[in-house]
């Protein structure tokens, strides 16, 4: 009778922590179209498979009457469980406890599961909604940031860490979501901003709500924060999981091989017309790489934000590999502050993580102008080919068309450590186009002397063949037979072994 009584105490205990707030404020989540903590880790892990940890923590404040508001959990739903078979562990904020808010007690939860993912080489999945730190707390809670940042960093390029804005994420709050690998947020529901409108008003006097100050489509289309923006949390869940089957568990692993019934010899005759004769006339990228890569399928990172150039995954054989892409599309697929950012971060992530490399270039140069020169363009179009030569993975680059000057040889070009460096007949690898180097070698010519030299300058340089016989082009190749040449190149590459020099880290352009 006394094991019986236990046992129900026990199970009385289980169910008051996970009601969470209790009955009133989950309803108030469902009714603002949220789920609560642990619906969204049920929906994300596979089913059966999460195990809760510190189910039963406390806060242990005593200010301002919280003695009276403890509540088990105090908070975050903390444990781990499996993603299609692979273990990952996982933190949710509950805001229907106290909103959310970050107590000194949760972050050791947090911390826990982010010390214990490291050790164990699995990623780690933080499913944000919180309304920052808990102000009863002082700096204790303070402390708890700097505690989960310290982990953040430290786990940095070990285990992939990827996080879901579901909700608020204010102040101090950003900055985990923004020190980890991939942030997901949902459209009209999300926002994170390090001051919120009001205070903006108080210090700027500028009036902006908190759609346009933090949300989604703010900061995955214009400040580049945001990797993915999904229309529901259901949708967002499920492409973390996406996401998650192109990444390995830890840096000492490759990413999953998935067999695949795509004929590695596939052609696609419509690639010998996508490229348009005239060098002037734009076309998608994107085109090329879904009718190349295994089952036309392409999971692109930040489509949103500096569209000229394309980053995302796919598979070629069945292994995953990491693509960059000029897209003539988007301003020529020139190389722009906000692109140089996206492609060079995007590389280190490939690079932290075994994931090969295909680089498609077609850029006329970088882009011109005060606005680029003042914002720094020299420094973050560094950031490119710092992150290619530091790259020690397989880099394989095909030159479509345009290969200008700098932009030619930050786009992984031979010199800068690729390993297969393609082109097609297409190909134009130059200092810079005719017109452009015609001006300035016959500035004093007349117009039939100008053409003619055009025509000339074409003949000799807008093409493949000069960088060929140097030595710099391997081979040049048929666009229909982009897929198969590609993969034959990663798989000469795939037991490559370089290291670079001994050093405590590089310095790198910020």
């Amino acid at each position: 009778m006394e094991n019986e009584r236990i046992y129900e105490d026990f199970e009385r205990r289980n169910r008051a922590a996970e009601e969470g707030g209790g009955a009133d404020k989950v309803k108030k989540q469902h009714e603002a179209g949220k789920m609560t903590a642990r619906e969204r880790i049920e929906t994300l892990l596979d089913k059966g498979t999460f195990v809760e940890l510190d189910k039963f923590v406390v806060h242990r404040c005593t200010n301002y009457g919280m003695e009276r508001h403890r509540i088990p959990g105090d908070g975050v739903v903390s444990g781990y469980g499996k993603i299609d078979g692979r273990q990952v562990f996982v933190y949710a904020y509950d805001f229907t406890v106290l909103g959310g808010s970050l107590s000194a007690t949760n972050a050791q939860k947090i911390v826990k599961i982010q010390t214990m993912a490291l050790k164990n080489g699995a990623p780690v999945i933080a499913l944000n909604d919180s309304g920052g730190a808990r102000i009863q707390e002082g700096v204790e809670s303070l402390t708890g940031y700097a505690n989960i940042f310290f982990q953040n960093t430290i786990a940095s390029g070990v285990i992939p860490q990827i996080s879901a804005i579901l909700g608020p994420c204010a102040g101090g709050a950003c900055y985990s979501p923004a020190l980890t690998d991939f942030i997901f947020m949902v459209d009209g529901k999300s926002h994170m901003f390090v001051t919120g409108p009001d205070v903006v008003k108080a210090v700027t006097h500028e009036e902006v709500g908190k759609e346009e100050l933090g949300g989604a489509y703010t900061h995955s289309s214009k400040s580049g924060v945001a990797h993915f923006i999904g229309p529901s949390e259901e949708d967002v869940l499920m492409s973390i999981r996406e996401l998650f089957g192109f990444l390995p568990s830890n840096n000492m692993e490759d990413a999953p091989v998935v067999p695949t019934s795509d004929d590695i010899h596939r052609e696609d005759e419509r690639l010998d017309t996508l490229i348009p004769a005239d060098p002037n006339v734009p076309y998608d990228v994107k085109e090329l790489i879904e009718s190349v890569v295994d089952d036309h399928y392409f999971f692109e990172v930040m489509p949103h934000f500096a569209k000229n150039v394309v980053i995302g995954f796919a598979r070629l054989g069945g292994r995953p590999v990491g693509i960059v892409a000029n897209n003539p599309a988007f301003l020529a697929g020139v190389l722009d502050i906000d692109a140089s950012d996206k492609a060079a971060r995007f590389i280190r992530f490939c690079d932290c993580f075994n994931i090969p490399l295909i680089t498609l270039e077609d850029v006329p140069g970088f882009l011109p102008g005060c606005t680029q020169e003042h914002g720094g363009i020299i420094r973050h179009g560094a950031k490119i080919v710092y992150a290619y030569v530091e790259a020690t993975i397989p880099k394989i680059t095909l030159i479509l068309r345009k290969a200008y000057g700098g932009a030619y040889i930050v786009m992984s070009s031979k010199q800068t450590g690729s390993d297969v460096n393609l082109a097609y007949p297409t190909a134009e690898i130059a200092v810079m186009g005719a017109e452009g180097a015609v001006n300035i070698l016959f500035r004093h010519a007349d117009e039939q002397q100008r053409a003619q030299a055009v025509e000339e300058y074409r003949e000799h340089f807008a093409n493949p063949y000069r960088a060929a016989e140097l030595g710099y082009v391997d081979e040049i190749i048929l666009p229909r037979q982009t897929r198969f040449k590609l993969i034959q190149a990663l798989d000469m590459a795939h037991n490559k072994i370089r290291s670079n020099p001994p050093k405590k880290h590089g310095n790198m352009p910020l």
